[in-house]
């Protein structure tokens, strides 16, 4: 931070552990184990125990999900449609972007590049005090739009009984198989599989801490989309923003959970004090007001700074899962900044935009993992393969000749006899070991 700063209100708490506490580590790695070894049997204790659920079937059948559809107004079914168009419409675009092809880098020397729909994912739709109907568009239908043949969606129940929207969002989206259970259990079946739940090759979907943790334990066994931690929001401002919008969507993040960060970095101390001042006046109106204050005592910050470069430089540090541009040229910062999960550019656009109805992924990188990724995206269920073949005589020759030499820089010596092989057959070197293995005196 420039020596020049000043910090107007720092966070009251610690900051958030990149790792998960003991107790979560320890109670996920046996619902995990227990999974492993007993199956359904084990999804099933588990799900009575922490959700009071034990349906006949965790997977709802094609009539189930038409019924639970059928209840959801056609309003809400109208709006799902038109959030899926507008995801569907920019992962299909991200889509397109990737492309195979195949290059002759020497003389009958073809190397190609394919990218493969991986067989089977399994997309998590959190529920509970809030349940992320738009995570179904995320991971569901960008499963889809990239080729994935078996999407496998899963919910937590809703007090007993399948959440109709979240449901509804899954199936609209594409989802070729529903379940209704949560948490570890759930993540757990999916990675692994049961009597009942094929596996899957992927997880994708935000969930709680727990959720979070199951997914790191099973991390290599089956692919993630990334290590999430609580929401994020950073807010760069200079003196043309409007404190009143400032505030706003701090608090629209904040709302995620108290231990969700809420950081303003401004060239203004006009707009840092008014901000402050707006964020204690909206607070008691708003329903979620306990837990955005929580968030906004423990996690929030307010830093005062010379100027962009260093509002700038400093945002980069933080490299926060969202950052809004709330300046005079917000475009600037495409070309300023660097470590960010999703860049919201002007007044006009906003963080809840991006999380519900604009159309780009908001499952997005936290805790500054977005310093080496970026979020979930088509790319995420593409394996990006390689091939190569050669059919010249002459350049097979000369590669393996190379070849034969590199390897034995490292003491390969089986390597550098593949490349001695082909430089014999289709050449006129003539190593000394492979005197014996063509049958010449």
């Amino acid at each position: 931070m420039p020596s020049t700063s000043k910090i107007v209100k720092g966070p009251l708490a610690v900051e958030a552990s990149r790792t998960s506490r003991p107790e979560i580590v320890a109670t996920v790695a046996e619902v995990i184990a227990d999974v492993r070894q007993n199956g359904d049997a084990a999804v099933r204790r588990w799900s009575q125990k922490f959700d009071e659920w034990s349906p006949e079937s965790f997977q709802l059948s094609p009539d189930q999900v038409a019924s639970v559809v059928s209840s959801v107004p056609e309003t809400v079914l109208d709006d799902l449609r038109f959030v899926q168009r507008q995801v569907r419409g920019f992962a299909q675009a991200q889509r397109d972007s990737l492309n195979d092809f195949e290059v002759e880098t020497l003389p009958g020397v073809y190397l190609g590049q394919r990218n493969i729909p991986i067989g089977a994912a399994g997309a998590y739709v959190p529920g509970g005090r809030y349940p992320l109907t738009a995570s179904a568009h995320m991971t569901v239908l960008t499963a889809k739009v990239a080729g994935v043949g078996r999407v496998a969606a899963t919910t937590p129940p809703d007090r007993g009984t399948p959440p109709p929207v979240s449901i509804a969002a899954m199936h609209l989206a594409g989802a070729d198989e529903i379940y209704v259970m949560g948490g570890v259990q759930a993540v757990a079946a999916l990675a692994l599989g049961t009597e009942t739940i094929a596996a899957v090759d992927m997880l994708a979907g935000p969930g709680n801490a727990y959720v979070a943790e199951a997914k790191r334990q099973l991390f290599g066994e089956v692919g993630i989309d990334l290590f999430a931690g609580p929401t994020e929001v950073l807010i760069v401002a200079d003196e043309t923003a409007d404190p009143l919008v400032v505030a706003t969507d701090l608090l629209s993040q904040a709302e995620h959970g108290p231990d969700s960060p809420a950081v303003l970095i401004t060239t203004s101390q006009e707009v840092a004090t008014r901000t402050i001042a707006y964020v204690e006046e909206l607070l008691p109106g708003l329903s979620t007001g306990e837990i955005a204050g929580r968030a906004w005592q423990d996690r929030g910050e307010v830093i005062v700074v010379p100027g962009l470069d260093a509002a700038y430089e400093l945002a980069d540090a933080y490299a926060s899962e969202h950052v809004q541009i709330l300046t005079a040229e917000p475009r600037e910062a495409l070309h300023r900044m660097r470590n960010y999960g999703a860049l919201f550019l002007g007044d006009k656009t906003c963080v809840a935009y991006g999380d519900k109805v604009i159309g780009t992924n908001h499952v997005l990188p936290t805790l500054g993992a977005a310093r080496y990724t970026g979020g979930l995206w088509v790319g995420k269920y593409l394996k990006t393969v390689t091939y190569q073949e050669i059919q010249n005589a002459t350049s097979s020759a000369e590669l393996g000749e190379i070849c034969g030499r590199a390897s034995r820089i490292e003491n390969f010596e089986g390597h550098a006899r593949s490349g001695d092989v082909r430089s014999a057959r289709y050449g006129s070197a003539r190593p000394a070991w492979t005197d014996h293995a063509f049958g010449r005196a």
